[in-house]
């Protein structure tokens, strides 16, 4: 699974916020992560194995009108070890019509008791390991009836999902898609919901025939039926969890493409079908990359990717058939502006077929062996098919998400055996950490031994559930190294190294000693490898070493002092680094060591001192120029122009990259910082950035130009309706708050609605900002009513925290604003302050719940 709420959520609030110009409310945190919390009390063990699925077969129907299915199960089991004579199935919600075991082609009517939640089944006898049998259940799922419990990262867990099932939304397709992580597949079907059982399925769907299906494995029947419609059959021959079954349903266009024999297809919306080649094209390649890098190709049958409205979760790596949101349904304009995200989404899902879907932990607490290694595997596609330097930024991000979360939910374990709620594991503790920390294991044993060790892990795990000792075993079996020490630290720990580094020069000895100190508050001392290279005379000198304790020194040799000592030289530690060294050393570090993560460091110092230090003016002259596009878009959007020695050294350079730098979010960077000058003579740069083929640019221009002619970007901005996606729907709306004409609700609140997913928040947000702008109740009470079934939808405390905290300071707007006009304006402005604070306290009141 993507973890894509969870990992831009505070970016995207927070970004919200201030890109309208309100402050940031501060956000309460949790008080789950408590040791009072008895939850956490809780051993959470791997779910223990009575039977065993062996096969499970589906034969379902769709009811639109009451969101239910229909279906028919038939599932063959086996006791796992011990002889028992009965069985427990997950089955949430349902209603129960017939429970049988079936003998001889007959259903015998079995003895049963049922909770809602769990079927308990009395055998018609006793059961050894060695023998199989079938037992059938005719259901009825009713997932809209069920209440269930959502997270940050899955926030819904029906199951199984009616999308427009009615029709009577007209810009939204009417689609069924399932999704199954944690333990949601049970309530569409009976089943043992365990990441530990595995088994081969069959599925059978009857649909109008107007719509397309996907599930897992191959399709080999499609059979037309008197009363007009068709059953599909789709087989899986072999075994996966039960959390990784999937249906979709709906009128989709399907691309096909192919790889090594086997189909390859993407399903999207109609509109997006001639882009699905630049969405999704490089995915046969990615599938010859993960075989060959890992050692192991691609077990399954075919490789399906659809997309799915109102997704609840970001992407699913459903086997055979990964569900993505629609937020992957982009066209080539705002492909210019994605930076490769689609593409790392692509990868984690991808690369789950192996570590997840093939080898799967065996529970919730292991969680961090699926989802590291597929937060891994965004970083070694960017490798392989950008560079170093895009890897290393996206490697950047996972720990920067990492630090950030701490703030609000605190440091846990990454192999976590105690937690409130297994949603609480999908975190960027369990994927970005366990990224970052599978990244510091292959430096540390080197590439070869690191993918070999990946292939043995799953040649040895495949179709079982595993635990991240049997990662461990794989690393000790190539490497011949006890690894305990690195497991213990890091997957069977929490935390992370904090380090003061200093250094010490002696010249009559020619000598540098560097020294080490561990300050992290935890009295836990952790033990580091790393490299340090030392450079003279342009050349550098690799050293290894490993720090053992809470303070250590290293002393090396020199014939002429060094120009720089470059600790952690691989920039691989997950770590908080406080470097003590001049400025001098970092601007060589810049010119001369080879990594992003080198010169990001050199210019995050440079930019710190950019107003009073012309050296670092001068870094930040040659970063503008930086090879790679992120740091140039970096030092773009961070230059103090306002400060005339910066200005008067890069304003010529940043105003060429605002015209004609080759990568959109360089140009749109520079145009930004530009619009802070609130300059006229950048008036039609401005203006001729609004015709830029990126969205992303003519949002930059759009916002640069109401800066300093509010009417003429008011103009623009009707011209530039009908063609508005992504950053340039923020931008036209900015624009229209800052006009207050109640006329242009129509656009924001259009937009609004056909905006879903994830995407959504940050349209609240826009939303919010327009209204906080306009006199107008009848827009602020629609407004609020269109937010508050997004909150409906999102069932997330931490959106509600936002959003009430927001609407209290538009409130607090509103009165003030009333107070200095008279009349029926001031009745009106007071009208919706008190809309704001009401709506303000039903989110307060849902957050108490």
């Amino acid at each position: 699974m993507n973890h894509y709420l969870k990992q831009s959520l505070w970016g995207v609030l927070i970004g919200g916020l201030t890109g309208l110009g309100m402050s940031t409310p501060l956000l309460a945190q949790s008080d789950k992560t408590t040791q009072e919390d008895p939850a956490l009390k809780i051993y959470r063990a791997a779910a223990t194995k009575v039977n065993d699925l062996v096969h499970t077969k589906l034969d379902v129907r769709f009811d639109y009108a009451k969101r239910y299915l229909y279906g028919k199960a038939w599932i063959t089991l086996k006791p796992h070890f011990y002889t028992t004579d009965s069985l427990t199935l997950d089955a949430k919600g349902m209603d129960i019509k017939t429970v049988a075991i079936v003998k001889d082609g007959k259903n015998i009517p079995l003895k049963y008791t049922y909770d809602q939640q769990q079927l308990q089944i009395r055998l018609d006898k006793s059961y050894t390991a060695a023998t199989q049998y079938v037992v059938f259940i005719e259901y009825t799922a009713k997932p809209n009836e069920l209440t269930v419990k959502g997270s940050a990262a899955i926030t819904d867990a029906k199951g199984l999902y009616f999308i427009n099932p009615d029709g009577t939304e007209p810009n939204k397709p009417t689609q069924i898609w399932t999704q199954g992580e944690t333990e949601a597949s049970s309530v569409w079907f009976p089943t043992i919901d365990r990441t530990n059982q595995k088994c081969t399925q069959e599925i059978s769907m009857t649909v109008q025939k107007k719509y397309v299906t996907l599930s897992n494995g191959k399709l080999v029947s499609q059979k037309n039926n008197a009363d007009g419609t068709r059953t599909d059959t789709w087989k899986m021959d072999l075994p996966h969890s039960p959390y990784l079954f999937m249906m979709a349903v709906g009128e989709y266009a399907v691309v096909k493409d192919s790889w090594r024999g086997k189909e390859v297809s993407y399903y999207l919306e109609k509109p997006y079908e001639k882009y699905a080649k630049q969405i999704f094209g490089n995915t046969p390649e990615m599938l010859t990359f993960f075989s060959q890098l890992l050692g192991y190709e691609y077990p399954w049958v075919k490789y399906a990717q659809v997309t799915g409205r109102d997704y609840v979760s970001g992407a699913m790596e459903n086997t055979t058939a990964t569900l993505h949101g629609e937020f992957m349904q982009k066209t080539d304009r705002e492909l210019l502006d994605n930076n490769n995200y689609n593409e790392t989404v692509i990868a984690h899902e991808l690369y789950h077929h192996w570590f997840g879907d093939l080898a799967t932990s065996e529970s919730w607490s292991n969680l961090t062996v699926n989802e590291s290694s597929a937060n891994y595997s965004e970083y070694l596609w960017l490798e392989h098919k950008y560079g170093k330097d895009a890897a290393d930024e996206n490697g950047y991000e996972a720990g920067v998400n990492y630090l950030t979360s701490l703030r609000y939910s605190g440091d846990k374990d990454l192999v976590r055996f105690h937690y409130h709620d297994k949603e609480d594991m999908f975190d960027a503790i369990t994927y970005q950490k366990g990224g970052r920390i599978l990244h510091m294991l292959r430096n540390i044993i080197g590439d070869s031994a690191f993918f070999k060790s990946l292939q043995v892990y799953l040649k040895t795990n495949a179709f079982k559930a595993t635990e991240a000792h049997h990662l461990r075993l794989a690393f000790e079996e190539v490497t011949g190294q006890d690894l305990n020490w690195f497991f213990n630290q890091w997957y069977f720990g929490k935390g992370f190294p904090e380090l003061d580094i200093s250094y010490k020069y002696n010249e009559t000895a020619k000598t540098v000693t560097v020294i080490l100190q561990q300050i992290q508050r935890d009295p836990k001392v952790w033990q580091l490898p790393m490299a340090v290279d030392i450079y003279e005379g342009g050349k550098a000198t690799r050293h290894q070493l490993t720090m053992h304790n809470r303070i250590d020194s290293f002393t090396y040799s020199y014939t002429v002092k060094p120009d720089l000592v470059n600790v952690d030289a691989d920039k691989v530690l997950l770590a908080k680094m406080d470097d003590h060294r001049d400025f001098s050393s970092y601007f060589y570090q810049y010119t001369h060591a080879p990594l992003y993560m080198d010169r990001r460091d050199a210019i995050e110092e440079a930019i710190q001192r950019q107003g009073n230090d012309p050296q670092a003016i001068k870094l930040l002259q040659l970063a503008l120029k930086d090879k790679y596009h992120g740091l140039r878009s970096m030092v773009a959007g961070k230059l103090k122009l306002k400060n005339s020695a910066v200005k008067a050294a890069t304003i010529g350079i940043l105003t060429e990259i605002a015209k004609q730098d080759p990568h959109a979010l360089v140009r749109a960077a520079a145009l930004e910082n530009l619009a802070e000058l609130k300059d006229p003579q950048y008036k039609a740069l401005f203006v001729n950035a609004t015709k830029d083929k990126s969205y992303g640019v003519e949002a930059a221009g759009l916002s640069g130009l109401a800066t300093l002619d509010a009417d003429s970007a008011y103009i623009i901005a009707k011209k530039l309706e009908s063609d508005a996606k992504g950053k340039l729907v923020s931008a036209i709306v900015g624009v229209y708050a800052q006009k207050g004409n109640a006329a242009d609700t129509g656009f924001v609140s259009t937009r609004f609605e056909e905006t879903s997913g994830q995407d959504k928040l940050n349209a609240a947000f826009e939303y919010l900002g327009f209204l906080s702008k306009v006199n107008n109740t009848p827009a602020v009470v629609k407004g609020l009513g269109q937010i508050k079934g997004m909150t409906d939808q999102f069932k997330s405390n931490q959106v509600n925290t936002y959003i009430s905290n927001w609407l209290d300071e538009i409130s607090r707007k509103k009165s003030d604003d009333a107070a200095v006009v008279t009349g029926t304006p001031r009745e009106e402005l007071l009208k919706q302050a008190d809309y704001m604070r009401k709506a303000s306290e039903a989110l307060k009141a849902k957050i108490k719940e």
